[in-house]
């Protein structure tokens, strides 16, 4: 591929995600190719995102929907997360956690999920980021509504749905033998 056929030209989210269509390699853009991309921002993206499989993006996606939703344990077997600790902090905070939530949009987009999945997705970071934005009542919602957990589980059950990705959960039915 030459420079002349690349420059300007990136590759569409989703793109040759996974076996879809052409495959776009990290290797085969140079940060010189983008000429609108004065640090080579975009060529280094790539790179970074070269060796990601769905089972890496998802491990990921995991953690940090554990990290922002779930990660501590509080008294009465209740959990929270650094969403609704960060939260606390008026207006910055539900700002923060909202971008950090839309990562998880952003990869659902990248990895080729349909418009539909990443609007519900993008309704459910929203409604977290709105109602996270009310003083007290908000700080409670957060605590309540893991966003980040169900957008997660919306993924992964897309993804293991159209084959991209092993189930993580076997159906079976138990009988037993005497």
């Amino acid at each position: 591929m030459t420079s002349s056929q690349t420059a300007g030209h990136v590759p569409p989210f989703g793109a040759g995600a996974f076996g879809q269509g052409t495959d776009y390699k990290a290797t085969d853009y140079k940060a010189t190719d983008f000429k609108d991309d004065t640090l080579g921002l975009r060529a280094r993206a790539g790179q970074a995102m070269a060796g990601s499989t769905p089972e890496q993006v998802m491990a990921r996606l995991d953690l940090l929907a554990h990290v922002l939703d779930t990660a501590i344990l509080l008294p009465g077997n209740r959990r929270i997360g650094l969403d609704a600790i960060v939260g606390l902090i008026p207006v910055i905070g539900d700002a923060i956690t909202t971008a950090i939530s839309s990562y998880i949009v952003w990869e659902a987009r990248r990895l080729g999920a349909p418009r539909w999945l990443i609007a519900r997705m993008a309704a459910n970071v929203a409604i977290d980021g709105v109602i996270g934005a009310v003083p007290l009542v908000g700080d409670l919602f957060d605590a309540a509504f893991k966003a980040n957990r169900r957008n997660v589980q919306l993924l992964r059950r897309h993804l293991e749905r159209s084959g991209a990705l092993k189930p993580s959960v076997i159906d079976v039915t138990a009988t037993r033998l005497d």
